[in-house]
């Protein structure tokens, strides 16, 4: 997957992704997203200026829809993926308690 370590490299001119470099594409785009967003709270708490805060707010928004999007696409394109992602939630259930 090292080819996917720069945005730039998942786009080659005169040539489409295959399945399997879809699928890469779109993960790293959604670590892409979440960077984003991370860098933005940054940002916000490094701030008191309220008119920089409410715009990266927004931005920061934006963002989680395109992360959202981007899952969905992943959900449709990778089924298998998909319910692995369920396990991992339904295991994180089972074994989150109050109690600690």
């Amino acid at each position: 997957m090292a080819e996917f370590l720069e945005i730039s490299s998942v786009y080659k001119t005169g040539k489409k992704l295959g399945p399997v470099e879809m699928l890469r594409a779109i993960k790293l785009a959604i670590a892409s997203e979440f960077e984003a967003i991370q860098i933005y709270q940054q940002i916000m708490e490094s701030t008191d200026d309220k008119r920089i805060i409410n715009v990266l707010k927004e931005i920061t928004n934006d963002e989680k829809h395109h992360a959202g999007g981007l899952y969905k696409l992943l959900e449709l394109l990778s089924p298998s993926d998909l319910k692995e992602y369920e396990h991992g939630y339904d295991e994180t259930l089972e074994n989150f308690t109050d109690d600690e």
